[in-house]
């Protein structure tokens, strides 16, 4: 009897010297800056997003003094980003499935999930229930380090790009995005990419409203169009 206590007391001493040194990892790591979340469960410390510091320091304010908010609570944020790549061909090659998930993967640094037809159409040789497409949704700093890489890098390398068409949005302050190619991410290896798939990213805020989320993801750098009476000079302007 009195092992069965010394081995519970030994147990016991060992969980709670288990919970000592996962507090203090916790606070380290609370202390060297923020984290982010890997595969496996595990906070790991890494930088600041440099499009979440641009929203902080200069998209906030500036929102702010042209709306006269008195809280910076009352600016939009995002919320999340969800990016979506259909794969019709998997009908007939799980093969092609399997390339569009880790190639999507690669592009936003997490692993999709796979979606599946809701319902049979006879039409489209699609049953229910079949893999037809993949998606990944993003929030925190994988959504700010995704935003970046898409404004910076991948946006300016579409072919004959002249702007983002501003009818994107959904009357709610969420704007999509459809791209043609994902050969547009440097990520994506021209030469091991079995086909050119296009993409929809759909970008979700908290404004509301159409014209406060176009003036969000135009501060964030997003390249849009100009209007179309910015672009044509007036009628009174060309008599002059």
């Amino acid at each position: 009897m009195a092992e069965k206590d010394q081995a519970a007391i030994e147990k016991a001493k060992a969980k709670a010297a288990a919970q000592r040194k996962a507090g203090l990892e916790a606070k380290a790591a609370k202390a060297a800056g923020p984290t982010i979340k890997t595969s496996d469960g595990r906070e790991t410390p890494h930088d600041t997003p440099r499009l979440k510091k641009r929203y902080l320091e200069a998209v906030v304010p500036a929102l702010m003094e042209a709306h006269q908010f008195g809280n910076p609570f009352q600016v939009p944020r995002m919320i999340k980003c969800v990016v979506n790549i259909g794969v019709s061909e998997a009908r007939d090659n799980v093969q092609m499935l399997d390339a569009a998930r880790e190639e999507l993967a690669l592009v936003t640094g997490q692993w999709p999930q796979l979606r599946r037809a809701t319902k049979s159409i006879s039409n489209f040789k699609l049953r229910q229930g079949m893999p037809i497409g993949v998606r990944v949704t993003l929030r925190g700093d994988r959504m700010w380090e995704f935003l970046d890489r898409l404004i910076s890098t991948a946006i300016p390398r579409i072919r004959d790009f002249r702007g983002l068409e501003r009818r994107g949005f959904d009357g709610h302050g969420n704007y999509n995005l459809g791209l043609r190619e994902q050969l547009i991410f440097p990520e994506i290896n021209m030469e091991k990419s079995p086909k050119q798939r296009g993409m929809n990213v759909t970008m979700v805020t908290t404004a509301g409203e159409d014209e406060l989320a176009l003036e969000l993801l135009a501060e964030l750098g997003m390249p849009f169009k100009a209007r179309e009476q910015e672009k044509r000079p007036s009628r009174e302007a060309a008599a002059v």
